[in-house]
C-alpha cells in the first residue's frame, strides 16, 4: 500500500500497514493521491501541477510535465494507458499514454474538482466544489455538468454497476 502527503511524503507498507517506509518524492509540494496501475506502476498528484511517477515500484520517482500549475487532487486509470487527473479551477489532465503527455480536457465548470472516477475507458465522473458532478461518455472529450440538490463541496465518488455515490461536507451523501 502507499499514501501521500505534505511535503512530498510518500509512504510505503508491503505488511499490511504493520511498518510504513518512507520514500524519495523529488518534490517538496504537498500530494493528495496515489494510483498505481500495476505493482511497479504509479502516480502521486500535488500542489502547483506536481505529477510524480514511479516505474520500479515507489523506489524512485520522476516529475512529469503536467502544463499547469493548478493544485491537482485526484488520479485515475482505467488501465496502463488511460488517465485522468482532476483538480482546481475545474481543472481535468488526460494521458492516453500512460503519463508521457497530459493533456487538457474542458470541463464546464469553474469550481474545484476533488476526486476521479471511471467506470471504463468512456464512461467517467468527477465531483468537487459547491456541489459539482460532472459525467462524461466520451472519455473526457465532453463533460456535461449535472443538476443536484447540495450545494455542500463533494470528496470523493465511486460508481458501481447499479448506482453512482458522492460524499462531502457536513455529511453529505448523494445517489445517482
Amino acid at each position: 500500500g502507499y499514501a501521500v502527503g505534505t511535503n512530498g511524503t510518500i509512504l510505503n507498507t508491503s505488511n499490511a500497514g504493520n511498518i510504513w517506509a518512507a520514500q524519495l518524492s523529488n518534490t517538496a509540494n504537498n500530494l493528495f493521491s496515489v494510483y498505481f496501475t500495476n505493482a511497479n506502476m504509479g502516480y502521486a498528484v500535488g500542489t502547483n501541477g506536481t505529477i510524480l511517477t514511479t516505474t520500479n515500484g515507489g523506489v524512485n520517482w520522476a516529475l512529469q510535465t503536467s502544463n499547469t500549475a493548478n493544485d491537482l487532487y485526484s488520479i485515475y486509470f482505467t488501465d496502463a494507458n488511460n488517465g485522468w487527473v482532476v483538480g482546481n479551477n475545474g481543472t481535468i489532465l488526460y494521458t492516453n499514454n500512460g503519463g508521457t503527455t497530459w493533456v487538457a480536457q474542458t470541463s464546464n465548470t469553474g469550481n474545484f474538482l476533488r476526486d476521479v472516477y471511471f467506470t471504463n475507458i468512456t464512461n467517467g465522473y468527477a465531483v468537487g466544489g459547491s456541489g459539482t458532478i460532472l459525467t462524461t461518455n466520451s472519455g473526457g472529450n465532453t463533460w456535461t455538468v449535472q443538476t443536484i440538490n447540495t450545494n455542500n463541496d463533494l470528496h470523493s465518488v465511486w460508481v458501481t454497476p447499479q448506482h453512482g455515490y458522492a460524499v462531502g461536507n457536513v455529511g453529505t451523501i448523494l445517489q445517482f
